[in-house]
């Protein structure tokens, strides 16, 4: 298990913040070696934040897993569920399922799925792509630029991990660890509806 986050209120703690990732996410490679279980663990509660209390989602942008392109600005106005995943991550495996029937169900109502493939190979990621068959698009993140874009919200080496961002653009909620269909449908629902 890795060292907990630690606050990020100096460029020293930024620093450590960046090694401790290092040596959390995986080998240089970006994939782990066989056993490696060295990543932020969590329950997948969503802990819903109070309105006033919300940070701006930073914005990105990224090549996907298929070629195109995606973006938090792209789905401006509307409610987008962000999750950190990678295809060599068991708890990614399990909750594949639940985003999936998640994101068909709230599609037409206002609500976009984008993913943020971590730390991983390519064509591992893409052959995940293809036999989970998401039905929405994976920002191909294999340096953690975007993941890193969330510090002090999400630790560099959790994963999975889950953001929902309102319609203003604000992170409304997160999880840390793999989601449950109810949890995420009922946080998915409230956001959408303020």
């Amino acid at each position: 298990m890795c060292a907990k986050p630690v606050s990020l209120g100096s460029v020293g703690s930024l620093a450590l913040v960046a090694v401790l990732a290092a040596g959390c996410a995986g080998s240089q490679s970006g994939q782990p070696q066989a056993g490696d279980t060295r990543f932020v663990a969590g329950d997948g509660t969503m802990q819903v934040f109070p309105a006033a209390d919300r940070k701006a989602a930073p914005a990105i942008e990224g090549e996907t897993l298929d070629g195109g392109t995606a973006s938090l600005a792209a789905h401006k106005g509307k409610v987008v569920v962000l999750n950190f995943w990678a295809s060599w991550c068991g708890p990614c495996r399990a909750e594949a399922p639940v985003l999936k029937d998640v994101a068909a169900k709230t599609k037409g109502s206002g609500v976009e799925f984008v993913g943020v493939d971590f730390k991983d190979r390519k064509a591992d990621a893409q052959a995940f792509e293809r036999t989970e068959q998401t039905g929405y698009p994976s920002i191909f993140d294999q340096p953690g630029k975007v993941a890193l874009a969330f510090q002090g919200t999400v630790p560099p080496a959790a994963i999975p991990s889950t953001l929902v961002i309102d319609e203003q653009g604000r992170i409304a909620a997160r999880a840390l660890g793999a989601v449950r269909y109810q949890d995420l449908m009922d946080t998915v629902t409230k956001v959408r509806d303020e």
